[in-house]
């Protein structure tokens, strides 16, 4: 019985380890894994620029809707991460617009910026280099994480959590794909 209540007390994190799970086992090659780094921090920005940490939860499906249908519609990375920059332009622009405080705007585009800067990169890169950066972005953005549940700000803890849980099993699956080829 413990058991179970500690499953369900930690639902975020078993969550975001089946989400890793399924992540490597469906684009084991990286493009999608970059996708991941995104998605999150995209999530947190939404957060941020909407005053309304609830926010996050509902970016990661609407995030993962995005790169399920613009990889279903045969686009290419390049074209991805213009509408990756132009969803979170939009959505610094509503922050700004809409008042939000600006030291969590700030912090969140930063971050969007540096995550989501090394994840273009690994995305344009050749697979093999692309999987081992994203890794280390993922891993990165674990950190950030864990100051966010830590500091109860920003996004709801859960979401922290299922991020942590996430991006520490992908980075590391995606740094020894590509180490083992």
């Amino acid at each position: 019985m413990e058991s179970s209540e500690t499953l369900l007390r930690h639902w975020p994190g078993v969550l975001g380890l089946a989400t890793a799970a399924l992540a490597l086992a469906a684009d084991p090659d990286g493009p999608g894994i970059a996708v991941a780094v995104f998605v999150a921090a995209l999530c947190y920005l939404g957060a941020a620029a909407l005053g309304r940490r609830w926010v996050a939860w509902a970016g990661v499906p609407a995030g993962a809707l995005v790169a399920v249908l613009t990889e279903a519609a045969g686009l290419s990375n390049p074209v991805r991460l213009v509408i990756a920059a132009a969803i979170a332009l939009a959505l610094v622009v509503a922050g700004v617009l809409g008042g939000v405080p600006r030291p969590a705007l700030a912090a969140q585009t930063a971050a969007l910026a540096g995550y989501g800067g090394l994840a273009a990169v690994a995305a344009l890169a050749a697979p093999r280099v692309a999987l081992a950066l994203t890794g280390v972005v993922l891993a990165a953005h674990a950190v950030w994480d864990v100051v966010h549940h830590r500091r109860d700000q920003v996004v709801p803890r859960s979401l922290a959590e299922y991020c942590i849980v996430l991006d520490v099993p992908l980075g590391v699956g995606a740094v020894v794909l590509a180490v083992i080829g």
